[in-house]
């Protein structure tokens, strides 16, 4: 059996245990009679969500029906769904999610900037699945310099920095290993939100301003977050040789910290000297 025929069944049963629990009175409507059950009929269900009954019954019975995502939202609404569910409703109707609010959802709290603060000396980010750059200590800003914190529309963004950063300006050495990764990263992410127009905005614009990486994107190579030996240059302390650990932050889907720990000991004694330079009392 199929990924879709598998789904099917699933998304049926999810929407009529999540239709019952939903009353008349939730939703401002008179409880009328001879009621089976105590939660809204079908045709309820369509009427409030601005869809057509036979398409909501055969949505329920899991016929083969495409749905859009303003489609979902309004059912969503109206079964009173929480973001986890509607999620899931968006999986099992096999249309890309996008969390809503999506800012919200990406914001990290100050618990989160004050875990990567103590991470110093070690350069630490969080990241979310399209490389924007959501929060960041000091020694990242200062081994990472100033093409990542360069803006490209809501948020600075990593791949944003390092594609379009001069050779010469860019800290991260090895680009000819490094951001083939990058991008097969992002592109396999972008399974999930593809259609998304911020994504596909974001693709277009950065495949625009550079023929890199738009030719590594139509390689259609794919990879998972990762442990990753790094080396960066730095005028004021030479090169780093960084490990990169991905780690997830719980609340926050599809975003991680990003720990970059030196993998030697001359780079462990150079990213505690700019912690020096940043801080000379220290």
């Amino acid at each position: 059996m199929g990924t879709t025929q598998r789904r099917r069944p699933e998304l049926a049963a999810f929407l009529r245990s999540r239709r019952a629990r939903v009353t008349p009175q939730d939703v401002g409507m008179p409880p009328g009679l001879r009621r089976r059950t105590p939660g809204l009929r079908r045709e309820e269900v369509a009427q409030l969500s601005g869809v057509g009954v036979t398409w909501y019954t055969w949505l329920e019975q899991g016929r083969p029906i495409n749905a859009s995502a303003q489609v979902l939202d309004a059912v969503a609404r109206t079964l009173r769904l929480d973001p986890p569910e509607r999620e899931h409703l968006y999986h099992l109707a096999e249309v890309p999610y996008s969390a809503v609010p999506e800012a919200a959802a990406q914001t990290p709290g100050p618990e989160i900037q004050g875990i990567i603060d103590a991470l110093e000396p070690r350069p630490a980010v969080v990241y979310n699945a399209r490389y924007d750059i959501l929060a960041a200590n000091d020694v990242y800003r200062t081994v990472f310099g100033a093409p990542l914190v360069q803006r490209s529309g809501r948020l600075p963004n990593a791949l944003w920095g390092l594609f379009t950063a001069a050779e010469d300006d860019c800290p991260l050495m090895f680009r000819e290993r490094e951001l083939p990764s990058m991008v097969a990263t992002l592109r396999a992410a972008y399974g999930l939100h593809a259609g998304e127009p911020s994504w596909e905005d974001f693709i277009r614009k950065l495949s625009a301003a550079s023929p890199l990486f738009a030719r590594l994107w139509e390689s259609g190579d794919v990879a998972e977050p990762g442990r990753h030996v790094k080396g960066f240059r730095h005028a004021a302390v030479g090169e780093l040789r960084m490990t990169s650990v991905s780690l997830s932050i719980h609340g926050m889907p599809e975003c991680r910290i990003v720990v970059y720990t030196p993998d030697d000991e001359e780079t462990a004694r150079r990213t505690a000297r700019l912690v020096e330079m940043k801080n000379p009392a220290l």
